[in-house]
């Protein structure tokens, strides 16, 4: 290879390179659809645990759930249910296991096409759901019973009576 040519040959593959990771950027962000809905996570007990829940829709019909909490520390994973009825349903049926709140970042993230008894769901369904999420401080024992965090989404969420100030009930037990 003549001088000249190296000395276009690697601003050239600079600008490739460049260009193929815009271009994944774009398709990275193609994955979604635009609609999201975020609905506030409240402190549950005595432990100052607070967020929210975003559901994000994608493009090839699922959805996203970004669970983002303050309060947490640590190696420990903490459970998160979304579940039928409002936060104080009482012994409230568990709609989806979704993936454990790491302690040391406060997040969780879930792909949700399918709800625990197999039922296709799209993110229509999601925000139009009679539905609560809650953040437990484990997954066993006694410890199960203490909700960090918890939130209505869904017509929980939008209906006139929210009851988000109303007492947080305990699941059920499985």
């Amino acid at each position: 290879m003549s001088f000249t040519m190296k000395k276009y040959f690697l601003p050239l593959t600079a600008c490739f390179a460049l260009l193929a990771g815009c271009l994944e950027t774009e398709n990275k962000a193609g994955e979604f659809t635009g609609n999201e809905s975020t609905y506030p996570l409240a402190a549950g007990s005595d432990y100052a645990v607070y967020g929210h829940v975003i559901f994000k829709e994608r493009t090839d019909g699922s959805t996203l759930a970004v669970v983002q909490v303050s309060g947490t520390e640590g190696n420990q994973l903490h459970p998160v249910h979304l579940h039928r009825g409002d936060i104080a349903t009482p012994d409230a049926e568990i709609a989806l296991l979704m993936n454990p709140v790491q302690g040391a970042t406060g997040r969780s993230e879930t792909l949700i096409r399918r709800l625990a008894d197999e039922t296709p769901v799209t993110y229509a369904d999601l925000i139009a759901m009679n539905a609560s999420v809650k953040i437990h401080l484990a997954e066993s024992g006694p410890e199960r019973d203490i909700i960090l965090a918890a939130g209505n989404i869904g017509t929980a969420y939008t209906r006139p009576d929210g009851r988000m100030g109303a007492e947080i009930a305990v699941c059920k037990s499985e």
